[in-house]
């Protein structure tokens, strides 16, 4: 099983999309009007939400600069593919990784292992470890290296585990909606009576 990275309707419409931009159109309708006439075949609001995105990104001033940004959203912004970011997240990623060089290791870290698993490089993975035991990711190596024949297994066998995972994640999803009054009986109608 291969990871697959979902593609947006807009993705290919993307180069057109950021033309008009620079040519000056920011209505979201008007631009949809224009993908439309290009083939696209999505809705007037997926065009409208990126062109709020966009409207966004180019308001951010020094003083969004200044506020320092959550935990969960450093974490966010530097995991993702740097593709994947908008401008102003862009530089809110420079600014951080000026501020935190660890934090430009790890995300240089972070690249390789997601490089190395979805290559299914898994002859890399010891280098990989060494070099991760240094910096801020040093309990995740240490806990990849404890389990290392696993996640070897993981990185180089066509198996995935998912659909079964994906099983377990649904039974724990009702049980919990039952709050606690999941017996065994009562579970095995509402799983059987929602297939």
């Amino acid at each position: 099983m291969f990871f697959r990275c979902r593609q947006g309707s807009l993705d290919p419409h993307l180069p057109f999309l950021d033309a008009q931009w620079e040519a000056g159109c920011r209505n979201g309708a008007e631009l949809w009007r224009r993908l439309r006439t290009k083939g696209f075949a999505g809705s007037l609001r997926v065009v409208g939400e990126w062109a709020t995105r966009r409207r966004r990104s180019e308001k951010m001033s020094a003083s969004d600069l200044r506020k320092v940004p959550s935990a969960r959203t450093i974490a966010r912004l530097m995991t993702l593919r740097r593709d994947h970011l908008t401008k102003a997240e862009t530089i809110v990623v420079a600014a951080i990784e000026a501020g935190v060089p660890l934090l430009a290791d790890a995300r240089a870290l972070i690249d390789r292992f997601h490089r190395m698993i979805r290559g299914r490089a898994v002859d890399d993975l010891d280098t990989w470890i060494r070099d991760a035991e240094k910096g801020l990711l040093a309990s995740f190596a240490r806990g990849i290296r404890n389990d290392a024949a696993a996640v070897r297994g993981a990185v180089s066998e066509l198996w995935s585990n998912g659909q079964t995972e994906g099983q377990v994640n649904k039974l724990k999803l009702v049980k919990r909606q039952m709050y606690g009054r999941a017996k065994i009986n009562l579970l095995e109608a509402r799983l059987l009576g929602a297939a």
